[in-house]
């Protein structure tokens, strides 16, 4: 257990609460499992001198004096601080996911054969790829041109026509964005894509989130080369 600060500022004014890193972070992104992350009950001005939030402030910056409902504001909206340790795990984590997906989609070109884990980790490292922390399928094509200069690779894809009911397209367009090859609104207000989606894994976490997201309404049909 990791305990660190997470704090922010609000109608002008500094608050602070002392929480656990792992749980904070877990429940910044969605997981309300998660909610017990406070470490103190109490809702600080400046936690490293002790001073606590007047209550003043407190009601006038959220509306409420629930340590509870306050500590949730604060790591939903502000800063959770991450240590180094944190930091070293999570680029190590998304570099493993970076890897696997590589594995699962990626081939060299000259013989078709797919490359070890051991040789993409070493291309990332000699071409000196800069892995964001955003979903690995929204920065695959990104990372496939810088190693492709150490390592000959391509991915393989499947090409897929995706029509998503026009209900569904304000949330749905992100997820097929980096894989669209081009676009046609329909007269109804559904959207049909062409999409070219990293096979293997990538391409059933694809379907799934987009399933999800329409509930299963979005029509697919495989493209034939």
């Amino acid at each position: 257990m990791t305990q660190t600060t997470a704090r922010i500022k609000k109608a002008g004014k500094d608050f602070e609460i002392i929480v656990d890193l792992d749980k904070a972070m877990k429940f910044k992104k969605g997981d309300d499992s998660s909610r017990d992350f406070l470490e103190i009950d109490k809702i600080f001005s400046d936690s490293k001198k002790g001073e606590h939030a007047s209550e003043s402030d407190l009601q006038e910056a959220f509306k409420t004096l629930d340590v509870n409902e306050i500590a949730a504001s604060i790591v939903k909206g502000g800063d959770v601080l991450l240590t180094q340790d944190y930091r070293d795990d999570a680029k190590e984590q998304k570099m493993n996911q970076v890897v696997d997906a590589l594995v699962n989609a990626g081939v060299d070109p000259q013989t078709g054969n797919p490359h070890t884990a051991e040789r993409i980790k070493s291309a990332l490292q000699q071409a000196h790829v800069n892995i964001k922390n955003v979903p690995v399928d929204e920065q695959l094509k990104d990372i496939v041109e810088q190693i492709s200069k150490v390592l000959p690779i391509k991915i393989e894809t499947k090409r897929i026509k995706i029509v998503i009911p026009a209900v569904h397209t304000g949330k749905v367009y992100g997820i097929i964005s980096p894989f669209k090859e081009n676009e046609k609104w329909l007269d109804n207000g559904d959207l049909e894509v062409i999409a070219a989606v990293p096979a293997g894994a990538q391409l059933f976490s694809f379907y799934d989130k987009l399933n999800s997201m329409t509930h299963g309404s979005a029509i697919t049909e495989d493209i034939k080369e």
